[in-house]
C-alpha cells in the first residue's frame, strides 16, 4: 500500500469489503511510543446501525475498526467486516 498522509484521511467514507457504507474517518488511535496504529473510529452514517457490526463501539457510539481491517485507501476506506 502507498504512503498516505493522516490528515488526508480525515472525514473520508469508510465501506465494507461487501460494499455498505459504513460512515466517515473521525480519527486514528495509536501506540505513541511505538508508532503502532491500532484502530480507525468511525463515525456511522445515519443508514448504518453499528450494532449490525462486529467492531466495538465507544461511548459516542463510534466503530473502532482494527486497523489490520483495512483493505484499501482510494476513495473511500475499504475494511474487512
Amino acid at each position: 500500500m502507498a504512503d498516505i498522509l493522516a490528515e488526508n484521511l480525515s472525514g473520508k467514507a469508510v465501506m465494507g469489503a461487501d460494499g455498505t457504507e459504513l460512515g466517515d474517518l473521525y480519527n486514528i488511535t495509536m501506540n505513541l511510543k511505538s508508532g503502532e496504529l491500532h484502530h480507525l473510529l468511525v463515525t456511522p452514517n445515519d443508514q448504518f446501525d453499528p450494532a449490525r457490526s462486529s467492531f466495538q463501539v465507544d461511548e459516542r457510539g463510534r466503530m473502532l475498526v482494527p486497523v489490520g481491517n483495512v483493505q484499501a485507501v482510494k476513495d473511500y476506506i475499504v475494511v474487512g467486516r
